[in-house]
C-alpha cells in the first residue's frame, strides 16, 4: 500500500476506482476528473452497466487514461449523497474482487465518500486500509490517490 497526493485520473496503473453513485453518472469529485482525462465513453459504458447496489462495483474499459480499466464502485445512492463505513467497507471489497477478475496487479483508489457524501477522511481511511489488508488475492500494490494534507496523514497513518 501507498499514498498519493495526486489526480488519481493521471496515475499508470492497470486499474482506478470511481467512487460512484448507484446509476453510475460521473458527474464531479473523482467521477468527474476520469470523464474528463478518460472520455465520456467510460460513462456510456458504465450507464449501460447500472443501476447497481450501494456496495456493488463493476468494470469499464479506461478510455484515454492510462488506466486500462475502471472499476465503479457505488458508495451511496444518486438522490441521496450520504454513505456509511458499512457500504464504503463493501464498496472497497467489491472492487477488489472486480481487480481480481480482470488480473489487475495495480489499482488506485480514491477516498471513498469523502467529497459530496460527508463522510470523515479518517474513518474512512480506516476502513478502506482495513479491507485491503483482509484481502488475500493478487493484488500486488494498492495505492491511495487522496487529495489534502489531511488525507494524505489519514491514510499514511491508518496504514502504519
Amino acid at each position: 500500500m501507498r499514498v498519493v497526493q495526486q489526480d488519481i485520473a493521471t496515475l499508470d496503473v492497470d486499474a482506478v476506482v470511481n467512487a460512484a453513485n448507484d446509476h453510475l453518472w460521473m458527474g464531479g469529485g473523482v467521477a468527474g476528473a476520469l470523464k474528463r482525462a478518460g472520455g465520456d465513453e467510460i460513462e456510456r459504458e458504465a450507464k449501460a452497466k447500472g443501476p447497481i447496489k450501494v456496495g456493488e462495483a463493476v468494470v469499464t474499459g479506461g478510455g484515454r487514461l492510462k488506466a486500462r480499466h475502471v472499476i465503479h464502485a457505488a458508495v451511496m445512492t444518486q438522490f441521496v449523497p450520504r454513505t456509511s463505513g458499512d457500504a464504503i467497507a463493501r464498496a472497497t471489497r467489491s472492487s477488489l474482487a472486480r481487480a481480481e477478475e480482470i488480473g489487475a496487479r495495480t489499482v488506485a483508489f480514491p477516498a471513498f465518500g469523502t467529497g459530496v457524501a460527508g463522510f470523515g477522511v479518517e474513518e474512512c481511511a480506516k476502513v478502506m486500509v482495513a479491507e485491503v489488508r483482509a484481502h488475500g488475492g493478487a493484488v500486488e500494490e494498492v495505492v491511495f490517490a487522496v487529495r489534502g494534507d489531511d488525507a494524505v496523514r489519514a491514510f499514511e497513518a491508518a496504514a502504519r
